[in-house]
């Protein structure tokens, strides 16, 4: 199994986890290791069960999974190349953490406890390595991504027409931004080990370990049919990237069949829809039947014939994309529009976008990925009519009838992707949030109509009318998550986190013991602002402010969470000061520029530089 390049490669990742070893010792510390090959969907090691040896992942992918208290086990992060597992079994008697399972075939070396105890006996510096390696993780854990880059992507044809050496030449050009990377296919392993791959596909396996050694991304082309080349690139894909002609129908392809869904169990490296459209192509439609016949992990919206498509793909794939989120705030929402031109001036190209309440609407015209002045113009005119301003005769439910806000999302939304478009149909990977009322709990919402699901997400309690999903009363997501970083960091691709919130954190203390009468409020509301002596909010503002105190209470952990984080000062700006657009933007945008240009946004900047070298808007 050591044949040179495992040699080569296992020197390299035991520098990088045990850190600068004398070559005595680093000899030593290699002649204890054997090598372990695991397949897909066999489990490495069992939540709770005796731990005496720990792993390094030489080749391939794992997936960690993490039961509590009885549940059913929660998948909590992915392993790739270079991952030490179960260290701290060499330390302690405790049972093992965790349940690790690879999800293809993986390459990987163990140390025993017994060797490793002789090991530290003649050798305290490799003890200390280790031990720094566990400090250094458990310091980063919160910190690290769930989802390690994959090295090596199967791209597997499952419609006609799909131009499958072009795609994959494209999407090598923009990965070879982020790591070095090759398009491996059938002729080339047949060039290289035979023509039956079948029968040797030993040698195949250890070809393409070679391959992927060297290399940060492999992109495997599989046949236009279930071949056993086919079978080949499924097995070893950390992921499996499903092409399509987004015109042809959304039936399920005999390589989907015989490749995928009769892997074995727990062989589950995830399935990408990658959905292929002309260049000229109006908003997607019709992608819910496609995803309703298929268990993938994430789908995606591709122009191949736009170069900023298909480097958008290419940082999803790399895990460098940048999300940004918005958080809710009524007509404060307005300075995200600001925020993004200031964002587009400095070159940052905006992969993924989520949001709440009002948040959630700005985020879903960004994800419609239409020019930002056309978008500017559509949200100007959707909400040049106070959308609150329709009250109830009868309040039975809520103060708003809600029809002004709805017609507002009905013509934004209209003008940009079309009427009835779901969130699975828009350019941009897109999420909100909402209050599920009835579930006493968070709702994400990423599939299903989109109006309906940004109605949810701003259905203020009290002031506006609840939405009905799936049996389920949901309203304003502001009342649990209304700046949702957490949501997006957790994202799959994500690699770069944006925040806009909107809070206000300057507490006014009250210069008065007991609460005014009606009378006397009234009075004092018809002072001049400056000559009141009663400094209350109106009972709208009360309203909405309120449903948001325990998202408040949460700020400071999605601050931190962000890696720019932007609070416009709008103080002086009402939650429902609809009529001051073009102000509200000025000031996010005022706001977002004096951000940018602070060392540690520019040092931000500087690494994403391949984003905005990667924009053009056509293929050469």
């Amino acid at each position: 199994m050591s044949g040179g390049y495992h040699d080569r490669l296992l020197g390299e990742l035991l520098a990088r986890a045990f850190g600068e070893l004398d070559a005595a010792t680093l000899a030593l510390l290699r002649e204890q290791l054997a090598w372990v090959e695991v397949a897909g969907g066999q489990t490495l090691m069992r939540q709770g069960e005796a731990g005496d040896s720990m792993y390094l992942s030489v080749s391939g992918r794992l997936r960690v999974y993490v039961s509590q208290d009885g549940e059913a086990p929660r998948m909590v992060r992915e392993l790739g190349r270079g991952e030490v597992i179960g260290e701290m079994s060499l330390y302690t008697e405790a049972p093992r953490s965790a349940t690790v399972v690879a999800i293809r075939d993986s390459l990987l070396v163990r140390l025993d406890k017994a060797q490793f105890l002789q090991l530290i006996a003649r050798h305290a510096g490799v003890g200390v390595a280790l031990t720094r390696q566990i400090v250094h993780r458990l310091q980063t854990e919160h910190a690290v991504a769930p989802f390690a880059a994959p090295v090596v992507q199967t791209l597997l044809p499952v419609t006609a027409g799909v131009d499958l050496p072009r795609f994959a030449a494209d999407l090598a050009a923009q990965l070879g931004r982020f790591g070095r990377c090759c398009v491996v296919d059938a002729a080339a392993v047949r060039a290289a080990v035979g023509e039956d791959i079948a029968a040797h596909y030993r040698e195949v396996s250890l070809w393409l370990d070679e391959t992927e050694s060297a290399h940060d991304f492999v992109l495997l082309l599989a046949d236009a049919a279930p071949t056993p080349w086919t079978r080949c690139c499924c097995r070893h894909a950390d992921e499996v990237l499903l092409l399509a002609d987004a015109t042809a129908a959304p039936a399920v392809h005999a390589s989907e069949t015989q490749c995928l869904v009769e892997r074995p169990p727990q062989a589950e490296s995830a399935e990408i829809l990658v959905l292929l459209h002309a260049a000229n192509a109006p908003a997607p439609r019709g992608t819910a039947a496609w995803l309703a016949r298929r268990p993938v992990t994430e789908h995606f919206h591709v122009r191949p014939a736009l170069a900023r498509d298909m480097a958008r793909l290419a940082r999803l794939q790399a895990r460098r994309a940048v999300g940004l989120v918005l958080a809710g705030g009524g007509a404060r929402g307005f300075s995200h529009l600001g925020l993004l031109q200031a964002l587009q001036r400095h070159g940052v190209e905006v992969d993924c976008v989520g949001g709440t309440s009002m948040g959630s609407v700005m985020a879903a015209l960004v994800a419609c990925d239409q020019p930002l002045e056309r978008v500017m113009a559509v949200a100007r005119e959707a909400f040049r009519l106070n959308p609150t301003g329709d009250f109830n005769l009868l309040p039975l439910i809520s103060l708003i009838r809600g029809r002004r806000l709805r017609a507002a999302l009905d013509g934004a939304l209209g003008r940009l992707v079309g009427a009835q478009a779901g969130i699975e149909d828009l350019w941009k990977p897109f999420y909100c949030i909402a209050t599920n009322y009835s579930q006493a709990g968070e709702a994400l919402l990423t599939h299903g109509p989109l109006e309906r699901a940004l109605r949810a997400s701003t259905a203020i309690p009290g002031a506006l009318p609840p939405v009905v999903v799936d049996g389920d009363l949901l309203c304003d997501g502001g009342s649990f998550n209304n700046f949702p970083v957490d949501v997006m960091r957790a994202r799959r691709g994500v690699g770069c986190v944006i925040g806009a919130d909107l809070s206000l954190h300057k507490a006014r203390k009250l210069d008065f013991d007991e609460m005014p009468g009606p009378w006397a409020l009234l009075r004092d509301r018809l002072r001049p602002r400056g000559r009141r002596r009663y400094r209350l909010p109106t009972l709208p503002a009360y309203l909405l402010n309120v449903t948001i105190l325990y998202s408040s209470s949460r700020r400071r952990a999605a601050q931190a969470a962000c890696d720019l984080y932007f609070n416009p000062p709008l103080e002086r700006v009402g939650l429902l000061a609809w009529q001051r657009f073009d102000a509200i933007v000025q000031q996010g945008q005022a706001h977002a520029e004096d951000v940018l240009a602070r060392p540690q946004a520019r040092a931000l900047l500087g690494g994403l530089a391949p984003l905005s070298q990667a924009t053009h808007p056509s293929r050469p």
